[in-house]
C-alpha cells in the first residue's frame, strides 16, 4: 500500500515520490536494481571504530528532515549529560577535498551550508570529509578534549561503525514507500527495524507505519519567532514587527513549505520563493524589487556573502524541541558500548 502525505505537491520530492503512479512505476524496476547494488555495497564494507563514541543522526529519506536541528540539540543535551561533542559531516555543496575543519567565519560554498551553522551554533569542533571515518580521526587528532562524535547526516556512510542510530522524518514521512529513483527511499523501510531511535519532525506516526518497530519513537518541533539581522545578529526584532510590510520568503532547504508555514503560523504574509536544498544563489535571482527578505538560517550563512547590507533581510533561527528521554536512551546505550 503507498505512503501518502497530506499533500502532493509539497517542495522537495516530485509529486511522483508522492504516490505510486505511472511515472514512478516505470522507474520501479530501476530502484529493485539500485537496493540490489547498495545491499552489496554494505556487505563488502568493514567498519572502523574511532575510540570514542558515535552517535549517527540521518534518515532513509533523501533530502532535509530536521537532522541539523537535532544535531544541534544533541549537542547541548550530551554536554549536560557530561560529554565533550565534536561533530563531522559530509560537507554537502561545499568543495572540500580531504578533510578540513570548520571554523565560524569559513566558507559555506568550501565547507557546505550546514557544517557551518552547525559551527556557528554548536560552539564545539566541527569536521567535514567524504571520509567520515578520516574526518572523525582529524577530529579527535586536533581535538583531545572531544569523547563523543555526533555524525549529521551519515546513516547510509557504513565505513564508519556507530554506537547509535537516530533516523529523523518530516511530515513527509516515507512519501511513496519506494526506493530511488521510483520513490525518496535511500535504504528500505525494514532499516528502521536496525536503528535505535526515530524522530518525527512534525509528523505522525502513522506516517512512517512504524507499528511494531522494536526502535524507541521521539516526537520534535521546530520553535522560533524572533528575528535577527543578516549582517547584524545583535539586531534583533518580533513577527509583529514585520506584519504590514512587503515582505519575501526564501528557502533552500529540504522542505521550504516547512519554513514558509512556519512564517504565517506567526501571523505574516509574504510572496514565497522556493529554492532548492543547498542551493547557491546569486543576488540577481534574489532582486525582487521592493521590500524586506526572510530567510531560514541555513540559507543565511550563503546569504551574507550575496546581499549586500542596504538589502534589509531578516533571519529566522529555530530550535528543535524534543519528548524526553533521548539523551538518556543514548547514554544508556553508550556505557554498554563495547571497548575500540
Amino acid at each position: 500500500m503507498p505512503h501518502k502525505t497530506a499533500s502532493r505537491q509539497r517542495a522537495g520530492f516530485p509529486a511522483f515520490w508522492l504516490q505510486r503512479n505511472f511515472v514512478s512505476g516505470l522507474l520501479w524496476p530501476i530502484s529493485r536494481l539500485f537496493a540490489l547494488l547498495a545491499r552489496l555495497r554494505r556487505a563488502r564494507i568493514a567498519p572502523q571504530r574511532l575510540p570514542v563514541p558515535v552517535v549517527v543522526v540521518g534518515g532513509i529519506t533523501v533530502g532535509g528532515a530536521g537532522k541539523t536541528p537535532l544535531t544541534l540539540h544533541l549537542v547541548d543535551a550530551l554536554r549536560r549529560q557530561g560529554y565533550a561533542p565534536g561533530i563531522i559531516s559530509r560537507g554537502y555543496g561545499g568543495a572540500v577535498s580531504g578533510e578540513i575543519e570548520v571554523h565560524a567565519g569559513s566558507s559555506a560554498g568550501v565547507v557546505g551550508d550546514e557544517p557551518l551553522l552547525l559551527r556557528q551554533r554548536a560552539d564545539c569542533p566541527v569536521f567535514v570529509g567524504k571520509d567520515r571515518v578520516a574526518a572523525g580521526r582529524a577530529l579527535l587528532a586536533a581535538h583531545p578534549e572531544v569523547n563523543l562524535i555526533l555524525c549529521d547526516d551519515g546513516l547510509q556512510h557504513y565505513r564508519l561503525a556507530r554506537d547509535f542510530e537516530i533516523a529523523v522524518f518530516d511530515r513527509r514521512g516515507l512519501g511513496n514507500g519506494w526506493q530511488l529513483p521510483a520513490g525518496p527511499l535511500r535504504e528500505p523501510v525494514a532499516r528502521l527495524h536496525e536503528v535505535d531511535a526515530v524522530v518525527l519532525n512534525d509528523a505522525p506516526l502513522a506516517a512512517i507505519g512504524m507499528a511494531g518497530s522494536p526502535a524507541a519513537v521521539f516526537s520534535m518541533r521546530l520553535e522560533g519567532s524572533e528575528f535577527f539581522g543578516l549582517h547584524d545578529s545583535a539586531r534583533r526584532i518580533a513577527a509583529a514587527d514585520l506584519q504590514g510590510r512587503t515582505l519575501h520568503a526564501v528557502a533552500g532547504i529540504g522542505e521550504p513549505q516547512r519554513f514558509f508555514d512556519h512564517l504565517r503560523a506567526l501571523g505574516l504574509e509574504f510572496e514565497a520563493h522556493a529554492f532548492p536544498d543547498h542551493h547557491a544563489y546569486t543576488r540577481a535571482e534574489l532582486d525582487f524589487g521592493e521590500g524586506v527578505l526572510l530567510s531560514t538560517e541555513k540559507d543565511a550563512v550563503k546569504l551574507r556573502a550575496v546581499l549586500p547590507p542596504e538589502v534589509e533581510t531578516w533571519v529566522l533561527p529555530v530550535s528543535a524541541v524534543l519528548s524526553p528521554g533521548l539523551d538518556q536512551l543514548i547514554v544508556e546505550k553508550l556505557h554498554g558500548r563495547p571497548p575500540a
